[in-house]
C-alpha cells in the first residue's frame, strides 16, 4: 500500500504542489486515488482479530506531507473520520458509511476541534442539541471545519440542552436541511483544505447517524489514535525540510556550514520521534493517563520540530526559499499550521502542565 501511495504522490501530487498552495486547488481526485490505494483503511479493526494498524496510516500521511501538507492534512481529516466511525457501536452506521469513507469514495472531515477544547475546559460546546422523536435537532456554529464540500460528511459533538454533562457524537452530511457552509477568513497556507464555518439551524440528526451517546467515554477511547494520526503530517513535513536543506549543499555548503542546525541534527531528532510514535501506535486504545501523556508529548515535539525544521530549511535556502514560489517559505507556513492545529502547542502545554488530561473536565 505504501508503495502505491508513494507512486501517486510522486506522479500526481508533486507536480500540483504549487497549484494547491497558490491557487487553493482542492486535490479531490488525488484524495480519492489515495483512498483506492488503501491509505485510509489500515486502521480499521481487522474483521477477525479486531486489531488496528495505526502505524501504516501514519506512514501514508507522512509520504504525502513530504511534498504537501494540505493534502496530508485532508488525509488526516479522512483518517480521523474513519477512526471515529469504526470505533462506534452503531452497526447500522458502520455498515452504511464506513466502507465508502475508508475507500475514499465518500470524502469528509472531522469537526472535533471544539469538542476537544470543551472537554478540557478551554471553551464551551458550540453546538446544542434537543431530543426529538427519532434523534436530535442541533443548532450552533463551528468556525473551522476542513475537508468539506456539499457532498461531504463530518463527525462532530453537540451538548444536549439542559444536560451539561450529556454530549453526543454524530455524523453530519453537509447537504442536510438547515446546514450551511460559509466562507471563513483566508489562511496564509492550506487554502486548499476546504475549511468552512459550519452553521446549523435546527438540523435533524437521526439516531442512525449517531456515533456515540453519551460521547464522553467514547472520546476517552479514541483520543489517543486521533492525536497520534496527526503526527503523520509533521513527520513527513520534517523529512521534506531535511531534503530541502540537503539540496543546497552543492552550491551553498561553504556558507551554510555556519548555520547552527544541519540536516543531520534534524534527522537525529526526527528518528527519535518516529520511533516513539510507532511504539505508541501499537496500543492506540490504551486508556491510562500515562499513555495519553506520552501521546501529547510526542504530538508537541512533532509540532515544535516541524517549525524548527522549516525555519532552518529557509535559512539554508536563503533568498531562493523566500520567493513566492520558494519551497522553504511554504514549508514554514505549513509548519505553523501544524503548531496551531487542535490540539496545538498551547493546548497541549496546558494539558501537560495541569496534569489532568481526562475528557469531561469543564
Amino acid at each position: 500500500m505504501l508503495e502505491r501511495v508513494g507512486a501517486i504522490v510522486r506522479a500526481e501530487l508533486a507536480p500540483l504542489v504549487l497549484k494547491i498552495d497558490q491557487e487553493q486547488h482542492y486535490p479531490a481526485r488525488i484524495l480519492r486515488a489515495l483512498g483506492a490505494a488503501g491509505a485510509y483503511r489500515t486502521h480499521m479493526p481487522n474483521a477477525v482479530t479486531g486489531a488496528v494498524d495505526l502505524r501504516t496510516a501514519i506512514r501514508a500521511m507522512s509520504i504525502a506531507s513530504e511534498h504537501c501538507v494540505s493534502t496530508s492534512f485532508c488525509m488526516w481529516c479522512q483518517n480521523a473520520l474513519v477512526w471515529s466511525v469504526a470505533a462506534s457501536e452503531n452497526r447500522a452506521l458502520k455498515e452504511r458509511l464506513l466502507v465508502d469513507v475508508a475507500n475514499g469514495t465518500q470524502l469528509g472531515g472531522t469537526g472535533l476541534s471544539n469538542a476537544l477544547k470543551a472537554f478540557t475546559g478551554i471553551e464551551r460546546f458550540r453546538l446544542r442539541g434537543q431530543r426529538v422523536k427519532g434523534g436530535y435537532t442541533v443548532k450552533g456554529v463551528l468556525p473551522w471545519v476542513s475537508n468539506l464540500g456539499t457532498d461531504h460528511v463530518f463527525a462532530t459533538v453537540f451538548e444536549v440542552d439542559g444536560a451539561p454533562h450529556h454530549q453526543v457524537m454524530a455524523v453530519m452530511p453537509c447537504n442536510a436541511p438547515g446546514l450551511r457552509l460559509a466562507e471563513t477568513a483566508a489562511f496564509v497556507g492550506l487554502g486548499a483544505a476546504r475549511t468552512f464555518a459550519v452553521q446549523l439551524r435546527d438540523v435533524f440528526v437521526p439516531e442512525a447517524n449517531i456515533i456515540a451517546d453519551p460521547a464522553v467515554d467514547y472520546m476517552q477511547r479514541i483520543r489517543g489514535g486521533f492525536v497520534l494520526l496527526q503526527t503523520g503530517i509533521g513527520l513527513g513535513l520534517i523529512r521534506g525540510c531535511i531534503e530541502a536543506m540537503r539540496q543546497e549543499r552543492s552550491s551553498l555548503a561553504h556558507i551554510n556550514t555556519y548555520i547552527s542546525r544541519q540536516p543531520e541534527d534534524i534527522e537525529m531528532a526526527l528518528a527519535e520521534l518516529e520511533a516513539e510514535t510507532q511504539r505508541l501506535a501499537l496500543t492506540p486504545f490504551a486508556a491510562d493517563e500515562d499513555f495519553f501523556r506520552r501521546v501529547l508529548e510526542v504530538r508537541l515535539r512533532v509540532g515544535e520540530l516541524s517549525v524548527e525544521a522549516a525555519h532552518f530549511a529557509l535559512l539554508h535556502q536563503g533568498a531562493r526559499g523566500y520567493t513566492r514560489t520558494g519551497t522553504a517559505q511554504r514549508r514554514l507556513r505549513e509548519a505553523y499550521f501544524l503548531a496551531i492545529l487542535t490540539p496545538g502547542t498551547k493546548h497541549v502545554r496546558k494539558l501537560l502542565a495541569e496534569g489532568d488530561t481526562s475528557a469531561g473536565k469543564r
